[in-house]
């Protein structure tokens, strides 16, 4: 499995307040980025995996509202964390 409970608690101690807040849009987000990265990977190799590719759109969506909370809500954290995670080019 791509995701391990160990990695799941780093990625949330890294970007959220701590490694049990799992609530954090802050660490929702970079879990996000984490699963879209690994999906992107997957539909390099695989590109008719047409399930996969609706669950990457899915996802994006997911990120893209709460980054809309998040820029609403703190820009400060918004543009800390994009520039962390590398989301904008």
């Amino acid at each position: 499995m791509y995701l391990t409970k160990e990695k799941k608690a780093e990625i949330f101690a890294k970007h959220g307040e701590s490694a049990v807040n799992t609530g954090s849009s802050e660490g929702q987000i970079a879990l996000f980025t984490y699963r879209i990265n690994h999906l992107t990977e997957h539909l390099k190799r695989n590109r008719k995996d047409f399930n996969t590719e609706r669950a990457l759109v899915m996802l994006v969506g997911k990120r893209r509202n709460l980054l809309d909370y998040l820029i609403k809500t703190d820009i400060v954290k918004y543009r800390e964390l994009i520039i962390e995670l590398g989301i904008r080019k």
